[in-house]
Order: C-alpha cells, then structure tokens, then sequence
C-alpha cells in the first residue's frame, strides 16, 4: 500500500488507482483512507458509479452524513435507502470489530474449563457447563458472527422486481447511489431487502461493497 500511497502522492492518479484495486480486489485489504484516494481519484475520471462504491464502502467505518452527501451528488439523488444506521447496527459492527478476540478468549476459556473438568473430577458438573457455553459461544462467534452482504446499485435506472424474472411486477424504478441488503442469489439476480420486503434485482446493475 505504501507503493501506491507514493504514487498517488506524486500525482499518478490512474497508476495508483490501478495498485489500490489490486490491493482491494487480490489481497482483499484496504484502510479507509486508501478507499477515499480511490474515491478521489474515480470522481477525477468521471467514473462516479466507483467513486460512489468506494465510498460506501468507506461509510461502513465512518457514517458521516457528508459522506451520503457527497453520494447523492455524484448519483444527483435528493435521498438515498440504505445509509440508516440503527444502534443493532452499530452493535455488530462492534461485535465484528472484536471478532477474533472474542472467538480466541471464549476457547481458551472453553478449554480452562474442559481440563478442570479432568483435574476436578468430583466438581465435574461445576465446570461442564461453563465450558459447554464457551464452546456455543466460540462455534457461534467463529461461524455466525459474520457482516452481511451489502451492495450499491451502480446502475440507471435500475428495476426493482418482486420476483426473479423479467416478467415480475415492479417495485421500484431507482437510480444509482442506493445500498441495500442482500440476502441471497439466484441465476442473474440478487434477493434483495427493500423497504423491509424480500425483492429482486439483476446482479449486473449492483456492486458488491
């Protein structure tokens, strides 16, 4: 990264451009501040659809509401679905922020746990049942505690269905600029949530955040 921190502080913006998304896509890492010089960078080319996604993907680690600003700007959006930050929100993103730390502490103590259930064998059920609850704790932390699939629709306009099919009735008619949820795909299109209802767009007018 510190490659293409030096080229885009020498001005190379497309140069720099193409290591960050080599950086984002490849390695799959990325620092907040690489995603704004990348969002800088694509409203320079005009390309406001990435500079839109980049972003949004920098508003996961600062809801700043002049970031949804300089959103509806580049898409010409009046409002925007999706920016809402509820406080069940802002709880996974602690909880995901301490992943890792919660996952190892629960098995380490899990296995405290087990082998005073060895050592202490007449306190037995003492140290069962704790150690039965980190186990759940790990198992859930290490396989559920994940950050949902979230998207930018990237597209203009942009058909929002009730079902996965052409033929469907509309939803929605929307431009580009909004997020929203997915929760599933199927063939050429992303189920999606909409207004707190299941619905479906086509994979092609949506980006990955």
């Amino acid at each position: 990264m510190s490659t293409a921190d030096s080229i885009f502080s020498e001005k190379k913006y497309k140069e720099a451009l193409q290591l960050y998304e080599t950086i984002l896509y490849e390695e799959e890492a990325y620092s907040p501040a690489m995603l704004l010089k990348m969002g800088f960078i694509s409203e320079g080319l005009g390309d406001y659809g990435k500079a839109s996604l980049y972003l949004s993907k920098y508003y996961d680690y600062n809801p700043n509401p002049e970031v949804i600003d300089k959103i509806k700007s580049l898409t010409g959006q009046v409002s925007l679905e999706g920016y809402q930050v509820s406080d069940q929100d802002r709880f996974l993103r602690l909880l995901l922020d301490y992943k890792t730390i919660i996952t190892g502490t629960a098995a380490l103590l899990m296995l405290v746990f087990l082998i005073l259930v060895f050592v202490f064998p007449k306190k037995r059920t003492v140290f069962y049942y704790p150690a039965l609850l980190f186990l759940v704790v790990t198992f859930a932390s290490n396989n559920f505690l994940n950050k949902p699939d979230t998207g930018i629709i990237t597209g203009g306009p942009v058909l929002i269905m009730d079902s996965p099919s052409a033929a469907g009735n509309l939803v929605r008619r929307v431009e580009a600029g909004h997020r929203v949820t997915i929760s599933s795909s199927k063939d050429i299109w992303y189920q999606i949530k909409w207004g707190n209802k299941d619905a479906y767009i086509r994979k092609s007018d949506i980006s990955k955040i």
